[in-house]
């Protein structure tokens, strides 16, 4: 016998965003619901009344609640607190935001530290991560003792489809999910009274699931072929290919789906020299940077039907710039002007920080090696991705340890204590250390070298950085995570 489940059996969850004023609460908002509901400006306070709407998350449909900000004050803005404050309480979990762009402050601590004390799905979004630089304060907000943290950039969509993941997961939304499925298929069975079709919306498609798009930026100085290659990519004559010089102003983008993974690519305005870049270019230019700091992997594309340039190189230092999966792309290989031999002690020479990226030769216009480089793509994702289980990495670790002993520092004993990878997209790696200073950069080169070695991270960045050990005396009576310093800056190889 079936069981009949109500659609009374099925609560929308609700999620409240908490926090300060000014902190990018309503942005936040505006931004899951898809329109400007919230009104946002720069004036602390704008937000005053309590407002909910409601969007999907794979489906599933939850209710997203924007509050005023938290502050101990006198008049309007202590009620502006208290209905905030109220409005946590009642909702299945509580997004509590902070500036991500500054130290962590001592009234959020006190106010997070209220609200775990609740017992309720708790989760620290830290906004206005809007690169990777400000991302390397991660450590800092250890101080807020827990391990449910989410980077985002509300302003750059960085982070967004990670912050809605972690939310599925917490509220553990993939069971409505199948408690929505059963009664679509009572309903088709006749199981169920024809007014939930209106409730869950049976007549309509089922939304995909919250899927992120791997965004690839198409990048070059002018006329290497970058149009004509999205066009091979894609298909179809997205973008205007002609003899003309800088013929693309504004981005091109399109998406595709290759091996079910949906890729979105975007062809960028070529770069001219600095001295010849004028009018629409200059913004063309802020575009194209914009592109990039959206992006997960960079297209490199080189024409080697000439030799390479200089220009070609100052191109290429946007990829670490904006920390970025790369393939590189010998364009217009019908027509190149040397030996394969040739060209690669050119492109060695040329472009030594790039190494470690894949090189596809290939001609745009006649279609050769663009499915290999379709492939590809999906390779340097998944590494770009890739989080090394712990206790490998400090197996690896202590092996090349062993294998080269660290050098001391004018005769004190440098030790690391362990390693721990605290992020992915791209991987970064930090290293807990006794003196996090006296680790040499040419060390730190070799253990890059190792994990490379033993992880295959081609045409992916590697970040290494390297952290004290500060013991918390806090941390024996509660469960505050130990909280780590800065060493030094993050080494990338």
């Amino acid at each position: 016998m079936s069981i009949i489940i109500s659609h009374k059996d099925i609560l929308m969850k609700s999620i409240a965003i908490v926090g300060k004023p000014n902190v990018g609460k309503s942005s936040l908002f505006n931004r899951l619901i898809k329109q400007q509901l919230a009104i946002t400006s720069a004036i602390s306070g704008t937000t005053r009344d309590v407002k909910k709407a409601s969007f999907s998350i794979s489906g599933v449909e939850v209710e997203i609640i924007d509050t005023g900000g938290l502050e101990k004050t006198q008049g309007l803005f202590a009620k502006v607190s208290e209905h905030s404050q109220k409005a946590a309480l009642e909702a299945d979990m509580i997004l509590y935001m902070v500036d991500g762009s500054t130290i962590p402050q001592d009234d959020d601590i006190a106010y997070f530290r209220t609200l775990q004390k609740h017992k309720k799905p708790l989760m620290l979004v830290i906004n206005k991560v809007d690169n990777d630089k400000i991302k390397q304060r991660a450590w800092d907000f250890n101080a807020f003792g827990t391990q449910d943290m989410c980077f985002i950039s509300v302003q750059h969509n960085r982070g967004i489809t990670s912050l809605l993941e972690n939310i599925f997961d917490t509220l553990c939304l993939s069971k409505e999910q199948s408690v929505e499925n059963q009664l679509r298929e009572q309903f088709k069975q006749g199981e169920i009274d024809e007014s939930l079709e209106e409730f869950l919306g049976i007549l309509q498609e089922p939304q995909s699931e919250v899927n992120e798009s791997i965004c690839v930026g198409i990048i070059g100085r002018v006329n290497v072929g970058k149009s004509s290659l999205l066009n091979a990519l894609v298909g179809k004559e997205r973008s205007v290919v002609s003899e003309v010089a800088g013929t693309t102003i504004d981005p091109v983008d399109d998406e595709m789906h290759i091996e079910g993974k949906s890729i979105r690519f975007v062809d960028t305005a070529g770069i001219r020299r600095a001295g010849k870049i004028e009018g629409i270019e200059k913004f063309a230019l802020l575009r194209t940077n914009t592109i990039l700091s959206q992006s997960h992997i960079a297209i490199l594309v080189l024409d080697v039907s000439e030799p390479f340039v200089e220009l070609d190189e100052k191109i290429s230092s946007l990829i670490p710039k904006y920390a970025l999966g790369v393939i590189i792309v010998l364009n217009k290989w019908d027509k190149k002007y040397a030996s394969f031999e040739e060209i690669k002690r050119a492109f060695t020479h040329r472009f030594p920080f790039l190494s470690f990226a894949p090189v596809i030769t290939l001609s745009a216009l006649s279609g050769r090696n663009i499915d290999k480089l379709k492939m590809e793509i999906l390779k340097v994702y998944e590494r770009f991705c890739y989080r090394i289980p712990t206790s490998t990495l400090n197996d690896v670790i202590a092996r090349a340890i062993s294998a080269h002993h660290i050098p001391s520092d004018h005769g004190k004993l440098v030790k690391i204590y362990y390693a721990t990878q605290y992020d992915i997209k791209p991987p970064r790696i930090a290293l807990i250390s006794n003196r996090p200073k006296s680790l040499h950069f040419s060390y730190k080169r070799y253990l890059i070298n190792i994990l490379r070695e033993h992880f295959d991270f081609t045409g992916v960045p590697l970040y290494l950085s390297v952290k004290s050990k500060q013991e918390d005396k806090d941390d024996k009576t509660s469960k505050t995570p130990k909280r780590y310093q800065r060493g030094d800056k993050n080494t990338r190889f």
